[in-house]
């Protein structure tokens, strides 16, 4: 009988002790970053090849590498996500420590690449994004999702709505709007989509906005993004233009899609 009780108290003790235990077994990093890239219906299978490589190239640089052992545990935790109606982890959570690290995750991004025909959900994707902070083994001394993009939020919820239960968790949203005006995408296509990112989708402490203009300059913008981000540093606002649709209305996406319904009598 003392024997079983014992086993007991043991077995309660163990069952009391294992949360606290798992959370202190959490590893402590620089930072917890998210990426989240567009593989929308207007991205055609070549730019969505590029932007893979992109990132595997800039990832590779010295000047990523540079910037991770520069924090102060000299060690970032990194996850690639592509979204765009729904969302797909192409390399989920890693340790990012060593230059090796780097190019491992570098090259997994490009063992595959794959055709996307849906619609833009911003909204979905950030909240996605958020959801995976509490999916990894790491606690960072700072949390952010980057997130790239062609166009405006179009379908899910409202992108002030989804940014606003982003901003409450503690996590920085960083943007990347690729502004290369393609002519596959002309319908969707928002001019100054940069302005649209920095009044309805970056937000939280050293959000910034760094738009991509043309194609070839991608690995440069992806560059230059990370080590801004890794290294906790906020670059100075961008002056822009004037344009035709207000990308400040932050249902802008909304309404563009509903144009090309109505233009196709989809709508009634």
């Amino acid at each position: 009988m003392v024997l079983v009780r014992s086993l007991l108290v043991a077995l309660l003790c163990l069952s009391v002790c294992l949360p606290g235990q798992a959370r202190a077994q959490e590893i402590e990093v620089d930072l917890e970053l998210v990426l989240l890239v567009d593989v929308s219906r207007s991205m055609s299978r070549a730019e969505l090849e590029l932007q893979r490589r992109g990132y595997a190239e800039a990832l590779s640089s010295d000047a990523v590498f540079q910037a991770v052992q520069g924090g102060l545990l000299q060690t970032i935790a990194l996850t690639y996500i592509e979204w765009a109606g729904d969302q797909e982890i192409i390399v989920d959570w890693r340790l990012i420590e060593t230059r090796a690290d780097l190019q491992i995750f570098a090259r997994d991004l490009t063992v595959r690449f794959d055709t996307a025909f849906r619609r833009t959900s911003i909204s979905n994707a950030l909240l996605f994004g958020a959801d995976r902070f509490d999916r990894n083994l790491y606690r960072g001394l700072r949390r952010v999702i980057d997130i790239s993009g062609d166009g405006p939020n179009n379908l899910g919820p409202r992108v002030l709505e989804a940014r606003s239960e982003v901003l409450s968790r503690g996590i920085t949203i960083n943007g990347l709007p690729l502004m290369t005006d393609d002519e596959q995408s002309a319908f969707f296509f928002l001019e100054n989509l940069d302005i649209y990112y920095e009044t309805c989708v970056i937000g939280g402490t050293g959000a910034f906005v760094l738009p991509v203009l043309n194609w070839p300059d991608f690995a440069g913008a992806v560059r230059r993004k990370l080590v801004l981000e890794i290294a906790g540093v906020t670059p100075k606002p961008r002056v822009l233009r004037a344009q035709t649709r207000d990308p400040r209305d932050c249902e802008v996406g909304e309404k563009i899609w509903r144009d090309w319904m109505q233009q196709r009598d989809f709508f009634p």
